[in-house]
């Protein structure tokens, strides 16, 4: 009982964080400050922070579903020891597809879109020849992210 509460406790903080940061800190940021330019940087800046609130949740989530397993499985357990395994299997699968899509975007294509902005100059990414490049790039991780948001909260009903 202990850790299927600990488990919604991790799942919660998870989803609230992904939904905090990208659907309501970020979009604030550039509706608010007239520097879009500081309000990219400090946008980017929560969402390392978030990268690795994700890292460290999903770490947990796998611990926590490592140390719940069901004893017995299979065809000769009773439907709700197989009920509860498939939940489980099903869990498992949501909690690594949610981590790769962290993975993918904090250590594949935030670092491409970090180096854009670094060789844009003063004026921005949004400015230079490296737009093109960089809205493809963003477009991908914001794909990724509504993924990953609605996979935090089938993660949380789940529970």
């Amino acid at each position: 009982m202990l850790l299927a509460r600990t488990r919604l406790l991790v799942a919660t903080l998870w989803a609230g964080s992904l939904w905090g940061i990208g659907y309501i800190a970020a979009p604030t940021l550039f509706a608010t400050l007239t520097d879009r330019v500081l309000a990219g940087t400090i946008a980017g800046s929560l969402f390392n922070t978030q990268a690795w609130v994700s890292i460290a949740c999903g770490v947990a989530m796998l611990l926590l579903l490592w140390a719940t397993r069901p004893g017995t499985e299979g065809i000769f357990a009773g439907p709700a020891v197989n009920m509860a395994a498939k939940g489980r299997r099903t869990v498992m699968i949501i909690v690594v597809v949610m981590l790769a899509c962290t993975l993918v975007s904090h250590f594949g294509l935030q670092p491409m879109m970090a180096a854009l902005r670094a060789g844009a100059g003063p004026g921005g990414v949004m400015e230079s020849a490296a737009r093109n490049e960089f809205g493809i790039l963003h477009g991908i991780s914001s794909v990724i992210f509504l993924v990953q948001s609605l996979l935090a909260a089938w993660l949380v009903v789940r529970q």
